[in-house]
Parts: C-alpha cells; structure tokens; sequence
C-alpha cells in the first residue's frame, strides 16, 4: 500500500477495492462513500463493493445501493 502521508498524500484516494482488503493506487487521506457522497477517512473504511469498485460509509449504505427497497421509511 501506498504511504498516505506523503506529499501528495492529502485529498481524496484512488482505491481498489479487493475481496477483504484494499489498494491505493493514488495516494489521499478519503474516499467518498458512493451514495451518501460523504468523506470515509481510509483508517475507518470498512464497507465496500468489490464487483462495483465503490465505498461506503456505513452498513444502511450498502443495503441502499444494493437493495433500494430494503430500507422503509417508517411512519
């Protein structure tokens, strides 16, 4: 893996994503999460899609890209 913290290390990272690990392929700090568009700091990614090459920020996330109508708005 790439070092993070090196000159260019600041910005957004362009990451694959492989089954239970990933690669940075240029260096930065965060990742977007796919849905949400929110910023996921590399030292807390934790969900991913490996066939869509995306992040996540959290669980309720991947179960909205994967399975839209899983999620009901309750009322």
């Amino acid at each position: 893996m790439l070092n993070k913290f090196g000159p260019s290390g600041h910005g957004e990272a362009q990451v694959q994503y492989l089954d239970g690990d990933f690669r940075v392929i240029s260096p930065g700090t965060y990742v977007r999460c796919a849905v949400t568009d929110v910023r996921i700091p590399l030292d807390e990614l934790k969900y991913w899609s490996v066939d869509l090459q995306e992040a996540y920020s959290v669980p309720s996330a991947v179960l909205q890209r994967h399975f839209p109508g899983a999620l009901k708005t309750q009322g």
